[in-house]
């Protein structure tokens, strides 16, 4: 008795976790729990209990040079900044060993945070059956992952075309790109309808939920999230909202796929964002899944150039504001 478990999991980060200690600060970590962390785990005595804020590992480490923090290191950051759960980015882990699986699983428990969803990658829109086929297998992988992790639910993409010369291109043409030479998009929405389709038994068997985002590619509308999903017609595959993936008009969009979703990524842009900004009224987007009684997971992707120890636990503040509880 009388020792804390933050200065533990605090003790550990220095000890080892430089990197992570380095890149955020544990300074600023204990500032941003006393912050944010006066959400956690109250009660609202009825009504409407607040969505549980999550964090994306994602948000640690954006894919910048020398910032890939380990899934471990993001998980104590997480604890000590105040968040409820833990979203784990697939590409950015190190290892997948069942030992080092389950070392995870613990260290979420003992820091009362769930691993609430995987973000994965696959591309569907080819012409090649043996490359959709590979990216079925793919994914397959993926769910069995998540379910060795205990997560509920991943984040799955169409793919696109691959036409566009760079990522920074894709986002100068805001994410149109043409398809390849000789297709159209109506040729593309059967291969990935048909390759989802497949990933469908695994899903199931494992109890982990595929939730389709609005990304780049064929879920660019939420025409075309939808069109997939109702072709699809199962409970296994719904959607994955992403807040900051509607470049224009985006409110009107989320609303189209709020009743249909399982998760929800909330990017901020604090210091202004990589590729662009958006001013987003996380109020209103709060209002729009409230109407459609959505009681799941707020998971932070930060996305700006601010200092991560100073953006992630404003990002935090300013969602359990909006997310809160009535």
């Amino acid at each position: 008795m009388g020792v804390n478990r933050r200065d533990i999991l605090g003790s550990s980060i220095a000890a080892g976790a430089g990197l992570a200690a380095s890149a955020i600060g544990a300074r600023s970590a204990d500032a941003a729990a006393e912050v944010a962390t006066k959400g956690r785990g109250e009660s609202t005595g009825g009504g409407w209990r607040g969505n549980p804020i999550a964090v994306s590992t994602y948000s640690f480490w954006r894919y910048r040079a020398g910032a890939r923090l380990k899934i471990e290191d993001c998980i104590a950051l997480a604890d000590r900044m105040g968040f409820d759960a833990v979203e784990i980015l697939e590409k950015q882990m190190h290892r997948t060993d069942n030992a080092y699986l389950q070392s995870l699983k613990r260290q979420a428990l003992t820091a009362g945070l769930d691993l609430c969803g995987m973000s994965t990658h696959q591309d569907f829109v080819s012409p090649k059956a043996a490359d959709r086929e590979a990216n079925v297998k793919k994914t397959v992988a993926s769910i069995e992952l998540a379910y060795k992790l205990g997560i509920p639910t991943i984040r799955v993409d169409t793919g696109r075309w691959g036409t566009s010369r760079s990522f920074t291109q894709l986002m100068k043409n805001r994410g149109i790109e043409p398809p390849l030479k000789g297709y159209t998009d109506a040729d593309a929405y059967p291969w990935v309808i048909e390759s989802l389709g497949k990933c469908l038994p695994a899903a199931e068997r494992r109890g982990v939920m595929l939730g389709l985002e609005n990304h780049w590619g064929l879920g660019l509308t939420p025409e075309g999230v939808l069109r997939i999903v109702n072709a699809v017609k199962s409970p296994w595959l719904q959607v994955t909202m992403d807040t900051g993936n509607f470049l224009e008009d985006p409110y009107s969009k989320l609303a189209r796929l709020a009743s249909k979703t399982v998760f929800v990524q909330a990017k901020t842009y604090y210091g202004g964002g990589t590729w662009y900004t958006l001013k987003l009224d996380y109020d209103r987007i709060a209002a729009i899944l409230r109407k459609v009684d959505y009681r799941g997971y707020i998971s932070l992707e930060y996305e700006g150039r601010e200092d991560a120890k100073t953006a992630i636990p404003k990002s935090l503040a300013m969602l359990r504001k909006a997310f809160a509880g009535s």
